[in-house]
């Protein structure tokens, strides 16, 4: 052991080791099965680059790229009973839901925010996929409940975003209640006068399609988002025939009629600004949020024929020069 040992060579260790590289810089599209970076994935709104593969996002992200300037507030909701019927699988349900909320930062599988999207005050309502699923309990229930009586009192728009696998086991019968609660909510939202657009991504199944997620006055899908009751897999083992290709995806259900329209993820601001506007009565947005340009002036008429235009007068002959 000497100087060698103990310093030189840590310190040449030191200067050419390899730097650890976090492992959430780059994602794998499961698609095309491209690399990548999680910037320019994210300034693409969780699209795919390459192929147009449209990727989970979070709700907040979402509502970042809506909203008029990335800004809203969020609405609250009424918490519901923890753990209503003391379910235990594999895990207690109240673990479950500590690491749901530890996983994705959030308190439920449903976030509700109200704000502005082209100058038109909306409240607006995303499910998280990655929160159990995105799976509809007593909260996802309450939160629909909050932002139609939100968007009641404040004579404002709603606007859904749809992501779940269905009801949540956990609850029970308590999970399957929330279907016709959030149906009431919504017809009382109709009474109102007051548009309500759902927009499905993927995947939309279970129970949330048989309830909230079609009732709709505008439908409207992400592209090849999953959207169904049972899945294509349950179905094919149950009648044991081969299903038609891209059966219960967006493009099949939007050529069915059970769509209205199928918008990419970069798009869909601009036409929920389109819809939201032109059901409330209001002008077509100014692109650019830019005032309205000022009339034209009307263009003096042309002479007609009966009158015609006098002569111009003759220019005065110049002055003979003195010799």
């Amino acid at each position: 052991m000497n100087w060698i040992t103990n310093y030189v060579r840590p310190t040449i260790n030191s200067l050419f080791s390899r730097r650890e590289v976090p492992e959430n810089l780059w994602t794998k599209c499961p698609e095309c099965g491209s690399m990548l970076f999680h910037r320019e994935l994210s300034d693409n709104l969780q699209v795919c680059t390459y192929c147009g593969h449209h990727l989970a996002i979070t709700p907040r992200a979402r509502f970042a790229g809506l909203f008029d300037g990335g800004i809203f507030a969020e609405v609250s909701v009424p918490d519901p009973v923890a753990d209503p019927l003391h379910f235990r699988d594999q895990k207690k349900y109240p673990d479950r839901m500590r690491a749901a909320q530890k996983a994705t930062g959030e308190r439920e599988a449903m976030l509700v925010a109200e704000g502005e999207i082209g100058r038109t005050p909306i409240v607006a309502a995303a499910q998280d996929f990655a929160f159990m699923g995105g799976s509809m309990g007593m909260y996802v229930g309450n939160a629909i409940i909050a932002a139609c009586e939100r968007a009641i009192d404040r004579k404002r728009p709603l606007v859904l975003f749809a992501a779940a696998g269905g009801a949540r086991m956990q609850e029970g019968i308590l999970s399957l209640m929330q279907m016709p609660r959030t149906t009431v909510a919504l017809e009382m939202l109709k009474e109102a006068g007051l548009p309500y657009i759902c927009v499905l991504t993927h995947p939309t199944t279970g129970g949330v399609t048989a309830s909230y997620a079609m009732l709709g006055d505008v439908q409207i899908a992400e592209p090849n988002a999953l959207i169904c009751f049972a899945g294509p897999r349950v179905i094919e083992q149950t009648i044991r025939e081969k299903l038609p290709e891209g059966f219960q995806r967006a493009e099949y259900l939007l050529d069915h009629g059970m769509l209205d329209r199928v918008t990419q993820r970069k798009d869909m601001r601009r036409e929920l600004i389109t819809i939201l506007r032109m059901l409330t009565g209001k002008p077509p947005a100014v692109a650019g949020d830019l005032p309205a340009p000022d009339p034209i002036p009307a263009v003096e008429s042309l002479p007609t024929a009966a009158e015609p235009t006098p002569p111009a007068p003759a220019a005065p002959a110049p002055a003979d020069k003195k010799k």
